[in-house]
């Protein structure tokens, strides 16, 4: 477990300024991060209608609002995230969906190409840069209370075959939002439910 310096936090936003960014460099033909191309932008735009369906349809399971309601401490939850990413768009809106539920959740968002240091504390597999990565840490003394990502284990595990088997990206990409379509986000939420329990009273 780490314990997170606060610097890290510097160029962390809240999920309504991270959503405006996103929607004002797309007007502009952009996406967050270094890299930019067509492709990039196109998956971006299909990611922010992503965003504002989850928003608007994300329905967090009873018992799992009951275990957020009941924390009585304050915490930062840091989400390693770009606007292109698949995976980001649709577990970001469930993360401010909990945050929404208790006060003592600060949902910050950070870019992954403007906070490398960072992301690599939290590597997958030791040497990739995925995300979303999810780390969550006490508020007062920023150690750290577990980390997740950057998608629901099943999928990881799908992920990982389908890599192995040399699948084409636009068939692993099309698979990933047709698995998260029939998931509704409920993976998602049990698997962080399970690493947030410990550390509710």
């Amino acid at each position: 477990m780490n314990t997170i310096e606060r610097r890290h936090l510097d160029k962390a936003m809240p999920y309504v300024g991270y959503c405006e960014i996103v929607n004002d460099l797309l007007k502009a033909g952009k996406v967050t991060g270094q890299n930019q191309s067509e492709d990039l932008t196109q998956y971006a735009k299909l990611n922010f209608h992503r965003m504002k369906r989850i928003n608007k349809t994300i329905v967090i399971l009873p018992e799992i609002k009951e275990l957020v309601i009941k924390i009585n401490t304050p915490q930062k939850w840091m989400v390693l995230t770009e606007s292109w990413c698949g995976d980001a768009a649709q577990i970001v809106p469930i993360l401010n969906a909990f945050s929404e539920i208790n006060k003592n959740i600060d949902l910050q968002l950070l870019l992954r190409d403007e906070n490398i240091e960072l992301m690599d504390l939290y590597l997958t597999h030791g040497k990739s840069r995925s995300i979303p990565k999810v780390i969550v840490a006490e508020a007062d003394t920023m150690k750290e209370l577990f980390h997740w990502g950057p998608r629901p284990a099943v999928l990881q595990e799908m992920m990982n075959t389908w890599v192995k088997d040399e699948w084409p990206f636009e068939e692993m990409k099309e698979e990933l939002h047709l698995w998260y379509a029939k998931d509704q986000g409920i993976s998602t939420q049990k698997e962080i439910a399970e690493l947030l329990a410990p550390h509710v009273s």
